[in-house]
């Protein structure tokens, strides 16, 4: 995915900050914090992760599918075959 190197430090820092609040998870988990603490983190975790989801996405069909040029296509494989693979192991 050449394409994220563009938005790297960003993509990155997000990574971290989820798992930052996956380890919040964790000790929440090991400190036998309410469920509803709980919940709200997994929640805000899930929440991130789909915000990470949308960026990457977002990004990869304005350079594949908008910018794609056939060259690019014919030595990728079809990038919109390759996006619903990404959907469909989303909603698995």
């Amino acid at each position: 995915m050449s394409h994220t190197i563009r938005d790297k430090r960003k993509l990155l820092n997000r990574v971290r900050r989820i798992r930052g609040q996956i380890d919040a998870i964790e000790r929440a988990l090991e400190e036998e914090s309410g469920c509803m603490e709980v919940l709200q983190q997994i929640t805000s975790c899930r929440g991130a992760m789909n915000g990470l989801l949308a960026v990457v996405l977002e990004d990869h069909i304005r350079t594949h599918l908008v910018d794609a040029d056939a060259e690019h296509s014919a030595k990728h494989g079809d990038a919109r075959e390759q996006l619903i693979e990404v959907v469909h192991s989303y909603f698995r």
